[in-house]
């Protein structure tokens, strides 16, 4: 009896020093997650800065009924749909793709070399990256003096409203598709190497190999890194949009955060920015706890 308590005992001293060692990081938490979250009333009074939180009047839920009669936040609503969607698409199929094609490669120096290449982008900050694309697709960059010596047209790219969301995706995708490959690429080394000696001795050639065997093989993962996804259809990419768009293009590029920024932000607007991120984080969590569901039905795996 000595000896179990005894163990107890130890037992909870070292409980407490590991839940001793979160305090920190609960601390940052609560200070920067937590904290900001009172501001959340600010979505129901007329906020005026000089006044504060609690001398600011109560005005309800007229900051959202003014919010869903304001002509701009539908259209800003479906270019973050359509962005975002358009990102998840690709940001799914070309990773693929590549990890596909990048196990295929036997030396292992280019394969290494490929890696690094494909990478390196992921790890660069859109301020750096913005500057980047800004040079490559402005009416006089690279790209629209290859256009111009082939004999074709300059196409304005980051003013032109039909072009920019796309320029939007695909730079996205460019930055993101070689370290999203990571994931799908351990998918395809867990496969059972004997079902592709067993498709090669009935014959299947390397596209047989892939449809019946590789991505059989993913499907698990890519069912599952696609509902993980689908909490960000409401998030587009504030610091790329940011970077890259400009007033011209704001009639197809103006996202859901980028709106809040200049509503709430540089339009001090506080009440009405709030109220549109407030509306953004319910929809998001609701997002979230669908997306949950779904991955524990589906692939018996969840988030949380």
């Amino acid at each position: 009896m000595k000896q179990a308590k005894k163990k107890k005992s130890w037992f909870a001293k070292d409980q407490v020093f590991y839940l001793g060692m979160l305090i920190p990081g609960m601390l940052f938490l609560l200070v920067f997650a937590y904290g900001p979250m009172f501001g959340l009333f600010m979505a129901f009074q007329d906020f005026v800065p000089a006044r504060g939180v609690f001398g600011s009047e109560f005005v309800g839920l007229d900051n959202f009924k003014y919010l869903f009669n304001l002509p701009d936040i539908w259209r800003v609503t479906y270019n973050t749909v359509f962005i975002a969607v358009g990102k998840i698409i690709l940001n799914t199929i070309l990773p693929i793709v590549f990890a596909i094609l990048l196990n295929e490669i036997r030396l292992k120096w280019l394969k290494k070399s490929m890696q690094t290449i494909v990478y390196l982008p992921h790890f660069l900050s859109w301020v750096i990256l913005g500057s980047v694309v800004v040079n490559l697709f402005n009416l006089d960059g690279s790209v629209n003096q290859l256009l111009e010596s082939i004999g074709l047209d300059a196409v304005n790219f980051l003013g032109s409203n039909k072009v920019f969301p796309h320029l939007l995706i695909w730079t996205d995708v460019w930055k993101g598709f070689g370290y999203n490959s990571i994931i799908f690429l351990a998918a395809i080394t867990s496969i059972d190497p004997g079902l592709y000696e067993a498709a090669t001795m009935d014959g299947a050639n390397w596209g047989q190999k892939v449809r019946h065997v590789t991505l059989p093989g993913m499907m698990p993962f890519i069912i599952l890194m696609t509902i993980l996804a689908l909490p960000n259809i409401l998030n587009a990419g504030f610091d790329q949009v940011y970077n890259l768009y400009s007033p011209p293009v704001y009639a197809s590029g103006d996202v859901l955060d980028t709106y809040i920024y200049r509503i709430g932000l540089i339009g001090r607007d506080y009440s009405l920015g709030t109220a549109v991120g407030l509306i953004r984080s319910i929809v998001g969590l609701i997002l979230i706890l669908t997306s949950n569901k779904i991955a524990e039905k589906s692939t018996n795996r969840v988030m949380f």
